[in-house]
């Protein structure tokens, strides 16, 4: 059996891989490994996304932690970002979210922070999933006053709103933003922060009704938005994934800005006013490599980091960066929260559109955008770290990077979260990379299944 964690925290088809027994034991051992070291009663905090199965998981994780002596308050639904924060300003022990981010709905996840707000490192994750496989060993349950229980909280989404706001408290009235809430976690806080700093909002996909979070729209499926975009004649468009620690944005014009772009634009106002620390940015390799020459050109320095948030993170807690995070739109502002946060992304960027009065077709121009291709190859997820081990997966990989070298590159890894293997190739000819890549992915679907 593979390990429990992936890049973010444990994830499956809710009731088949992840089933309220798993969630259970995930409280178990989470709320026992977080906690073990303090005196006091401890206390942990629960959120979820819109997704059905969300009160599931989050009751039987929560049952799972009152079972070892720990109190649980529940939040509801609320975004990944705004446990991370309120795990923080309460002082609590621990923060869990129930998502599966920008998957589909039979999907579900279970995510830890430690009363820091951050993610877990490997170690604690391997000390919770050791824990699980051994039966609990050792764990002492805990009968009659000293059961914990759990508290249910209304207000949590206020608070995230009302920090997001003091902190990039920028004037929108001017403005007129068409927003994707994905159906998800931010239908109601992301609009209601945009409306409160006088924007005028239209809102799409802010229905959620717990099955239909991610279907054909949000971060992963922007047609719909940049469409809109246009025919509201809107100076930009947001679109949040899920549970809403991501964020991509659309122009006037109706075109795609992506994550790269987004870290350019504010980095380099951020640079301008002297608020990026050391003048440095955390991204993954798989960042374009038009970022890292627009890097070069504003004298920024560019950190990369194996791909996933986490790694970002734990870059820029090392080198002391407040600015970091992934072309697909997890974007880290250290100096106000501790984990990807799609709104304070856009507020961020929407400040930069108002103290620049520049629109977001040209303040994107700051980076050139070099052509890749990104094509998945759908293997075993047990198999998925191994595919360099299949002789001609080798060799086609290690052919097709002599082929790009000194006019692009050739990047692969498996997903984190998902039974894929990624394949991205960066040239200079769109059709042929595309070419390339289905190629290698269908070669390496083909040996691995």
């Amino acid at each position: 059996m593979g390990r429990l964690f992936g890049t973010d925290g444990v994830r499956g088809v809710a009731n088949e891989e992840l089933t309220p027994l798993l969630a259970m034991q995930l409280g178990q051992a989470g709320a026992y490994v977080l906690t073990k070291e303090k005196e006091h009663k401890p206390t942990i905090m629960v959120g979820c996304d819109t997704r059905i199965s969300g009160d599931m998981l989050a009751n039987a994780l929560m049952a799972g932690a009152c079972s070892v002596g720990a109190n649980a308050v529940y939040v509801g639904v609320v975004p990944t970002p705004a446990v991370a924060y309120l795990t923080r300003k309460y002082k609590v022990d621990a923060g869990v979210v129930i998502s599966a981010s920008h998957n589909p709905v039979e999907f579900n996840g279970i995510k830890f922070f430690d009363g820091n707000g951050y993610k877990l490192p490997d170690s604690l994750e391997d000390e919770i999933e050791q824990l699980i496989r051994s039966g609990m060993e050792g764990v002492k349950f805990p009968t009659g006053s000293r059961v914990g229980k759990i508290k249910y909280r209304t207000d949590a989404r206020e608070e995230y709103i009302n920090h997001a706001i003091q902190s990039i408290p920028v004037d929108l009235s001017e403005m007129k933003i068409v927003v994707d809430c994905a159906e998800g976690a931010s239908y109601y806080t992301s609009v209601e922060a945009l409306k409160e700093l006088g924007a005028q909002v239209v809102a799409i996909h802010n229905n959620p009704d717990g099955t239909n979070i991610n279907a054909n729209c949000g971060s992963t499926h922007m047609e719909e938005l940049m469409a809109r975009v246009v025919y509201e004649k809107a100076q930009v468009g947001l679109a949040f994934d899920g549970d809403a620690d991501r964020l991509l944005a659309v122009d006037e014009t109706g075109k795609q800005v992506d994550g790269d772009q987004i870290m350019a634009i504010i980095g380099n106002h951020m640079k301008n006013n002297k608020t990026l620390k050391d003048d440095t940015i955390v991204a993954t390799v798989m960042s374009n490599l038009g970022f890292f020459l627009m890097g070069e050109k504003e004298q920024i320095k560019m950190e990369q980091t194996k791909v996933g948030d986490r790694y970002v993170l734990e870059r820029m807690k090392e080198i002391g960066a407040n600015l970091g995070g992934e072309q697909s739109g997890h974007i880290i502002f250290l100096d106000e929260n501790t984990t990807g946060d799609g709104l304070l992304s856009a507020l961020h960027l929407l400040q930069v559109m108002v103290e620049t009065g520049k629109p977001l077709s040209e303040l994107s121009t700051i980076m050139e955008v070099l052509p890749q291709a990104l094509v998945n190859a759908k293997v075993p997820n047990h198999k998925k770290e191994s595919y360099m081990e299949y002789p001609e997966i080798a060799q086609a990989i290690s052919t097709l990077t002599e082929k790009f070298a000194g006019e692009g590159r050739v990047l692969i890894r498996p997903s984190g979260t998902e039974p894929l293997v990624r394949v991205m190739i960066e040239g200079k000819n769109q059709t042929q990379i595309e070419e390339e890549a289905k190629k290698l992915a269908a070669l390496i679907q083909e040996v691995m299944l």
